[in-house]
């Protein structure tokens, strides 16, 4: 693994290739699937060092999932990957009866997701994945922090049996956890303390909710931020044990508000009896456009300055509400 040092702009895909050509050199049981975006997808290394246990099925992301079902079923642990927006996207249906209902142990990589992929636009920028993938039973959905979160989160998928979603970026994004740092799956990690409002980001939001809770500092908001990594399985009461004492909570996501990870804690609020104001920031129920990433970030209101004047606004209405 690379010794990547904090700030880094280092995209998740890199981290994510890294961890599976480890797997290959510890475990003979590794398969890796790709639907000829090799290089995109960062198997290419896999496949040049194993080609014996590397598939391109090309453009058919249906049979891909269904052969590496097959190739589970006779006990191999078989990474399957495509852009996010056509995995699960276009082979919804073989995921779902094939990876979950069938309880495979496959992991599918789906890369390339959000609107950070730019400029290929709406066509290909996946933002509803978390939402399909966390409502079908036995799969495991992470969705890393940064590029050393990938490759510890890669590596972890390989061990957890049954279904796992890794939803990757390539976005180039700070590196924000030293090689040291230990991914635990289904555990929230605590990234900054604060006493108004807690922050539950994940993703390449992470870092952005980070910048944003230091805008807010200096506002004289103290705002916690947690990266929920994990969206699935995710526990109430770890949740509670964080927004407890809070006078808000916020979600940031780079993937739609409905089905995400603002639903996801929202389904947990809802059931509380603890729970403060919720605000979710992410995608309103629209389609991308085409357009850099910088610039759609900003477009979509999630650059840490909008983040930051978003909580401040709902800080102040909700305490005149109160008044």
């Amino acid at each position: 693994m690379n010794n990547w040092r904090i700030g880094d702009l280092v995209e998740q895909r890199t981290g994510y290739g890294e961890a599976l050509l480890e797997l290959g050199e510890q475990r003979q049981d590794i398969i890796v699937m790709d639907s000829d975006l090799q290089r995109s997808n960062k198997t290419y290394a896999f496949g040049q060092q194993f080609p014996e246990r590397f598939f391109d099925m090309g453009i058919a992301e249906a049979d891909m999932v269904s052969t590496a079902a097959g190739m589970a079923a006779m006990g191999y642990t078989v990474f399957v990957n495509s852009f996010a927006m056509f995995l699960p996207g276009r082979c919804y249906d073989q995921i779902r009866l094939q990876a979950s209902y069938g309880n495979a142990n496959l992991k599918l990589g789906g890369i390339s997701a959000g609107i950070t992929i730019g400029s290929d636009g709406a066509s290909h920028q996946a933002l509803d994945d978390i939402g399909l993938m966390r409502q079908l039973p036995n799969f495991t959905v992470i969705v890393p922090a940064d590029a050393t979160e990938t490759y510890q989160a890669t590596l972890e998928a390989a061990r957890i049996k049954g279904p796992v979603y890794l939803r990757v970026s390539r976005y180039p994004s700070p590196v924000i956890y030293e090689s040291r740092h230990q991914f635990v799956p289904g555990k929230p990690d605590l990234v900054k303390e604060g006493e108004d409002v807690v922050l539950f980001a994940t993703g390449i939001m992470v870092e952005k909710g980070f910048q944003a809770a230091q805008l807010l500092e200096k506002k004289g908001v103290s705002a916690m931020l947690v990266n929920i990594s994990t969206i699935k399985p995710l526990k109430k009461e770890t949740l509670q044990s964080f927004w407890n004492g809070k006078r808000l909570i916020v979600t940031l996501e780079e993937h739609s508000i409905i089905g995400g990870l603002g639903s996801a804690v929202a389904e947990v609020a809802a059931e509380s009896t603890s729970a403060p104001v919720l605000v979710r920031l992410g995608i309103r129920d629209c389609f991308g456009q085409s357009g850099s990433a910088e610039a759609l970030l900003e477009y979509y209101g999630l650059t840490p300055h909008q983040i930051s004047d978003s909580i401040l606004e709902s800080l102040l209405f909700n305490s005149k509400g109160a008044a």
